[in-house]
């Protein structure tokens, strides 16, 4: 073997090398998969998390007209109480007795305290 066959089969070598590099830095990266993946669950996140902050805005805004009707609901119980008082109290000094009460439900009762009708 002479001279030229080892510079061209070394010629050989090293373009077969260079292919090889040049195909793997072609290719994608385990890391730039790895990446792309965590990119895409992140969007995947971001959505889910922006679903679930539009969800909860819903639920403390019925939460809170739930929390007004409530206080109004209390009001109107409160203004009910003082009014069946200041019309059995009204009964009596015009000397007469007032209706025995119904008995109260025990929800009512949990709610409703004091009552002397």
């Amino acid at each position: 073997m002479g001279v030229d066959t080892w510079v061209q089969a070394g010629m050989a070598a090293v373009a077969a090398v260079g292919g090889v590099v040049s195909a793997r830095s072609a290719r994608r990266t385990k890391r730039q998969e790895r990446r792309d993946d965590f990119l895409a669950i992140s969007e995947q996140q971001g959505k889910a998390i922006e679903r679930l902050e539009s969800r909860v805005q819903r639920q403390e805004t019925e939460a809170e007209k739930q929390r007004e009707r409530i206080s109004d609901q209390d009001e109107a119980i409160g203004w009910l109480l003082h009014r069946v008082r200041s019309l059995v109290s009204h009964i009596k000094r015009a000397g007469m007795e007032p209706p025995a009460p119904e008995p109260m439900p025990e929800r009512a009762a949990r709610y409703v305290r004091g009552i002397d009708v």
